[in-house]
């Protein structure tokens, strides 16, 4: 799954989607600007003479199929129709159909277009604590439309559970593979793996814990503008514990003193909108030393973004003292 995003694939990427402009009515003279590199490629593609702008995301390939792309959007579709949570629209293309591909170093990328949504990332450095209290609601709202939800024939997304996590099939690779683990790192969070498989069997993925997330709503996915908070990159929802979305919500800041806070604030705003059982509130904990590891792996296996270039073993040695914090006290608000 790793690939290097370097500057000649990034021009080959780039002149790839400049074949494919016309599929969104953009000229092939419109300009492509490459905006993040994560699991994907996202770029932002726009016309001068109109001024039109579009999101371009181009997948890694053997990761998503078509099929779960396309079941991915018909969640957005549902979403949106529903008025649940502001969310980009996905694209049509002219030719038909909503996901695009061009043939690259012998493979097919696939191509997904979004409507351009205005707003800005919320900082870590400011007081999130309002922004979380919205996440809260935002999140619960998309729990219960999932819980209501008739999935569609043919809907198919991934499974985030243990196995696929942490287990004997990684989705983001393997967290031994850690950058910078050593021997007495790696025992604390083999440790701590096996207890996160015993705790989270015992907790079970009855159908009222378990279901339809987002995944990943961090504040990289999350916009704040016009007095609303949008959610935009459904590119890793899939069947998980509802809890994972608060772990998921604070990525790469779990350690930040403000954490208990924002807790507490999504909790309020969760409750603000749906019931939230004393059980669950009390298993975030959990699901957030479950993430820690995960992003642990994810960094390990696409050690040529740029958040893996900047966070390195500096985040494996941070995953350690919170693992270690979790097996002595069963939490991670230390």
């Amino acid at each position: 799954m790793t690939q290097t995003y370097n500057e000649s694939f990034l021009e080959a990427i780039t002149h790839g989607l400049q074949g494919l402009l016309h599929e969104w009515e953009i000229p092939e003279t419109g300009v492509v600007s490459l905006l993040n590199i994560s699991e994907n490629a996202t770029f932002v593609a726009h016309d001068p003479e109109s001024g039109k702008k579009i999101i371009l995301r181009v997948h890694r390939p053997a990761y998503h199929t078509r099929q779960e792309i396309e079941s991915e959007l018909i969640w957005i579709d549902s979403l949106r129709e529903q008025k649940i949570v502001r969310t980009a629209a996905p694209l049509e293309l002219t030719s038909g159909g909503r996901i695009a591909s061009f043939a690259h170093d012998g493979a097919e990328r696939l191509v997904v277009g979004f409507e351009f949504l205005p707003g800005d990332e919320p900082l870590m450095n400011n007081d999130l604590t309002a922004d979380f209290y919205t996440l809260g609601s935002v999140t619960a709202r998309l729990h219960e439309h999932v819980k209501s939800w008739a999935t569609p024939v043919g809907f198919k997304r991934k499974v985030w559970d243990f196995d696929s996590m942490l287990g004997q099939g990684p989705l983001w690779g393997d967290w031994r593979d850690a950058m910078g683990l050593d021997d007495k790192g790696q025992a604390v969070l083999e440790e701590t793996a096996d207890v996160l498989a015993r705790d989270l069997d015992a907790f079970g993925s009855q159908a009222d814990r378990f279901g339809l997330v987002h995944a990943d709503l961090r504040l990289a996915n999350l916009l704040v503008g016009q007095g609303e908070l949008s959610v935009i990159d459904f590119d890793d929802c899939g069947y998980s514990w509802f809890m994972y979305d608060f772990a998921a919500a604070i990525s790469f800041m779990e350690e930040d003193e403000q954490i208990p806070v924002l807790k507490d604030s999504w909790v309020k705003g969760y409750r603000s909108v749906a019931y939230l059982s004393p059980e669950e509130e009390q298993s975030i904990p959990m699901f957030i030393m479950l993430r820690r590891i995960l992003l642990t792996a994810w960094l390990a296996s696409h050690r040529e973004t740029e958040t893996a270039q900047q966070l390195g073993q500096t985040y494996t040695q941070g995953t350690v003292r919170l693992a270690q914090i979790y097996l002595n006290t069963s939490t991670i608000f230390s």
